[in-house]
């Protein structure tokens, strides 16, 4: 075999920025899902596979909106306004009608029922939508370019380059500097002593369930306008959302942003030096942080050992 043709010339500088801004731009979507997935396994325990679907139905819902509002300029903002706060809904029924039944079960089970989760909802959308691959205009205002350090780049993506931090920071505030956050991280240390000193903790995991698919939803809404909507897109979410929790460390907030820039950054790069092995490298790191650190690179080895 030749190992050479496995590698192609490496561009110019300004081509390597925008692929680096396109990695970045990867990496706050992934941020967003990731987070939800990793905050309901860190309080809830429950490895959520369904975490993708409910991204998938963000997507969809963008979709829809455009679609009943005739392409409207204000489509895209009713969009991100709306649709997040139904997915969450939909979240929450999952989690009081479904998942609230077997927390005390085996985790093989819960692993179980997310999945059956998936199926139903993959079935649901090609009976509503059907099996095309759909697709959302950008708005218009941001359907331009800007140029940045001599590279001319989509302002959309921009955007959410930019939007990424801004909700991430708003995050870390919810968990660590309201009385909310504090009751969640509580329950997530010791659900039994939380439960003790009168926290309702069964409303806790609902609202926590429900934040973490409106992260979903939100980013669906997000790549909408910049991804192809198709009946197969949370499965791709779901496998790269896990890959990010495992390298960032389970149920790390931070571990989890560490993680979506680790792989949004080495997919972008690695599809232009080792295209063949693009897909390959994500999992190797993933493997490589298992072996030398279980607990992933910014988790709590005493959270692995307690699930």
């Amino acid at each position: 075999m030749d190992f050479t043709s496995l590698f192609t010339w490496v561009p110019g500088p300004q081509f390597l920025f925008a692929q680096l801004l396109n990695g970045l731009t990867r990496s706050m979507l992934l941020f967003l899902v990731s987070s939800g997935l990793t905050l309901i396994l860190g309080v809830m325990g429950v490895a959520n596979f369904a975490h993708g679907s409910l991204y998938m139905l963000g997507a969809y819902g963008s979709f829809t909106m455009g679609t009943l509002l005739g392409g409207a300029p204000s489509s895209f903002l009713l969009a991100v306004a709306v649709v997040p706060l139904a997915i969450a809904l939909v979240g929450g029924l999952i989690e009081r009608l479904l998942l609230r039944r077997i927390y005390e079960a085996e985790g093989v089970m819960q692993i179980l029922l997310t999945y059956a989760v998936v199926l139903m909802v993959a079935d649901l959308v090609r009976l509503i939508w059907g099996p095309e691959t759909r697709g959302v205009p950008k708005p218009t205002v941001l359907a331009g370019a800007v140029t940045l350090l001599g590279t001319i780049y989509p302002s959309y993506n921009l955007l959410i380059l930019i939007l990424g931090p801004f909700l991430a920071f708003g995050l870390w505030f919810l968990l660590y500097h309201t009385a909310f956050g504090k009751v969640v991280r509580a329950t997530a240390l010791d659900r039994e002593m939380a439960n003790a000193l009168g926290i309702n903790v069964p409303r806790i995991f609902t609202l926590v369930f429900m934040l973490g698919a409106w992260l979903a939803g939100l980013a669906g809404v997000l790549t909408a306008p910049i991804g192809a909507i198709t009946p197969t897109m949370d499965l791709s979410i779901i496998v790269e959302s896990f890959v990010v929790v495992v390298i960032g460390g389970l149920g790390s907030f931070w571990g989890a942003l560490l993680g979506a820039l680790i792989v949004g950054v080495i997919q972008a790069f690695g599809i232009l030096i080792v295209p063949r092995m693009a897909l390959i490298s994500i999992f190797a790191i993933m493997a490589l942080v298992l072996i030398l650190r279980p607990w992933g690179l910014l988790g709590n080895p005493r959270a692995l050992l307690a699930r």
